[in-house]
């Protein structure tokens, strides 16, 4: 497997549509309540990665179902306006996957997700094996791609044939709103077994290894058969544990607007660096401590200048000083 090969990235686009506020308030003498306006953003967990990725510079395919709907249009826009090929994603006739929050006075968001049989979710072993079916060196998934049926079991058994010739990326991203976490507990240790790089917040950890410390659930995935556990912790940086040894690197200093596509876009400065250093490919054996401390470094940078700004709008290679 050569660098020129991309990373793959499968899984769900979401459209993030938040609730504007009225401008006036309104009118007891009104015959019909005003009318809500929506601000419609492209989002998804796996969509933020590759539109990410594709920015740093890194060859990046994504993998997934895009409806005909006037949100599958805006996904495919943002994706190819950001360098993502899409030359392998299905076109879906069912509508897309919908998340409504409505903000507060203190910026906290009440969602409600509209995502029962919405196309993200529908896929077959026949339309995975057409879509993964050309050369990557790494296939990065996760999300509710992996845990809605009954396309969850189907993307499983994908990484299994695909593992044999690829790098395996995973990010549960839990969603407990959406998804019991019992669902990713029961899992988990399947996803060990297939993944040479697992990926997850400290949220995550809280509800897939309750009361367990960062250092202690690496051991167990370690044990589970994952040579590569990254865990972010928010403000306080992210750790590593590469075949049992531990790296801690510290987050920048940021001011924060908010934290959406966050993790998504850590995981992509990660994957770019290593991409970069040719260490993706295959079981990461050659993979060193260093090459993971500066993906690491990487990670935490491009995640520092998404919380800067408003929304998930990673940075371009060259908004990144000694971008590379």
């Amino acid at each position: 497997m050569t660098a020129d090969h991309p990373v793959a990235v499968l899984g769900e686009c979401v459209a993030d549509a938040f609730v504007a506020p009225r401008t006036t308030p309104p009118s007891p003498a009104a015959e019909s309540p005003a009318p809500l306006t929506l601000d419609v953003h492209p989002g998804g967990g796996p969509a933020n990665t590759a539109v990410a990725l594709a920015r740093l510079g890194t060859p990046t395919r994504f993998l997934g179902r895009l409806s005909h709907d006037v949100f599958g249009r805006l996904f495919a826009d943002h994706l190819a306006g950001s360098g993502v090929d899409l030359s392998h994603a299905v076109h879906a006739a069912e509508p897309s996957t919908l998340a409504v929050a409505d903000l507060a006075d203190d910026g906290s968001a009440d969602y409600s997700f509209h995502a029962q049989r919405t196309a993200d979710w529908q896929w077959s072993d026949e339309e995975l094996a057409r879509a993964a079916d050309a050369p990557t060196t790494c296939l990065h998934t996760g999300s509710l791609a992996l845990v809605q049926q009954p396309g969850g079991a189907a993307v499983e058994r994908l990484l299994a044939r695909v593992r044999q010739r690829a790098t395996v990326s995973l990010d549960p991203n839990v969603r407990p709103l959406l998804v019991d976490p019992a669902v990713y507990r029961e899992a988990l240790p399947r996803w060990c077994a297939l993944a040479d790089i697992l990926r997850l917040s400290d949220d995550d950890l809280g509800h897939l290894r309750p009361g367990a410390t960062p250092r202690e659930a690496a051991d167990a995935f370690h044990a589970e058969g994952t040579e590569l556990v990254v865990v972010t912790l928010g403000g306080d940086g992210v750790m590593a544990s590469l075949r049992g040894e531990k790296i801690q690197v510290a987050a920048p200093s940021t001011r924060v607007v908010d934290t959406v596509g966050a993790g998504d876009s850590f995981m992509a400065g990660f994957l770019h660096a290593l991409h970069t250093a040719g260490a993706l490919g295959g079981r990461l054996e050659a993979l060193t401590p260093e090459q993971v401390r500066d993906a690491l470094a990487w990670g935490v940078r491009v995640a520092a200048a998404v919380v800067a700004v408003r929304g998930a709008n990673p940075p371009w290679a060259a908004d990144l000083d000694g971008g590379r």
